[in-house]
């Protein structure tokens, strides 16, 4: 997948470059997949805000996608590959042998008129669908599951690959794309390749337009805040936050403080955390 670039005809389109999706199909997406999508601004049940700078955007309907690949033993091919507002990577709309529809994570190298089948026994190539317990150790796979028959939940977004290290004592060992070193269950599900779009994290949004067509609202630095709005604010010219070091508007330390739980029950999966040496 390459990246578009313009001529620096303004300031913006300078820096800014687009995904080319001309190897995209040229179709309107399924009806029957699509759900209503309400925007709720950062707000929780509430009414409060939770989640801040967030607001506006494009209007946008939900691609209903299948994170199970729980239809087994029916091969299905691939009609489309498409464009999903809700997320990094490209989608395909796959047609069973009974005639269901349904979208999936398109992995990279997929194309157009290839089958994919959700089986035990199918081959190791992309847009397959296996337990991982009959994956051999050292493929490259993504929409891993946390319990089976849950759903994919593991190495989703765009580019993302996991690999399959080990496999012992009813366990399989995977390292995420973070580098954390994971362990999951023998009978978890999980699809063959890498994730598509692998050019997402080399895009330049290039001007503030863009972030605000997807719903995310300016940033301000605390810094330059009143006293009573953040813990930095305040003083006479340009001040230091007089603190040991930052915080947040409601004055916990930020960085690098952590926010794991102490004992959360999926540490004893956790074989090396990300980031360590």
């Amino acid at each position: 997948m390459a990246v578009k670039t313009f001529k620096p005809t303004t300031p913006s389109r300078r820096n800014m470059t687009v995904t080319d999706y001309q190897v995209l199909s040229n179709v309107k997406p399924e009806k029957s997949l699509l759900e209503n999508l309400s925007k709720n601004s950062g707000r929780n049940s509430y009414g409060r805000i939770t989640v801040r700078h967030r607001g506006g955007g494009n209007k946008r309907k939900y691609r209903i996608i299948d994170f199970k690949r729980d239809k087994m033993d029916m091969f299905a091919e691939v009609l489309t590959l498409e464009y999903d507002p809700n997320r990094g990577a490209f989608i395909a709309l796959i047609r069973y042998e009974d005639g269901e529809k349904r979208y999936i994570i398109a992995p990279h190298d997929l194309k157009v008129g290839d089958k994919v089948i959700s089986s035990a026994s199918a081959d190791i190539k992309p847009g397959n669908a296996l337990p991982i317990t009959n994956i051999p150790v050292g493929t490259i796979i993504h929409n891993i599951e946390l319990n089976p028959g849950r759903g994919a939940q593991f190495v989703r977004g765009a580019g993302n690959a996991a690999q399959l290290m080990a496999k012992e004592d009813g366990m399989a060992l995977v390292r995420l794309p973070s580098g954390e070193l994971r362990k999951f269950r023998l009978n978890c599900m999980a699809t063959i390749g890498q994730v598509s779009n692998l050019d997402h994290e080399n895009i330049q949004i290039g001007k503030a337009g863009r972030k605000r067509h997807m719903g995310i609202r300016p940033t301000v630095r605390g810094s330059v805040m009143n006293p009573c709005d953040h813990p930095h604010g305040g003083g006479e010219g340009k001040s230091p936050i007089g603190r040991p070091g930052p915080v947040t508007p409601w004055g916990k330390p930020t960085l690098g403080y952590k926010t794991r739980k102490k004992k959360n029950l999926s540490d004893k999966f956790i074989v090396k955390r990300r980031g360590a040496k």
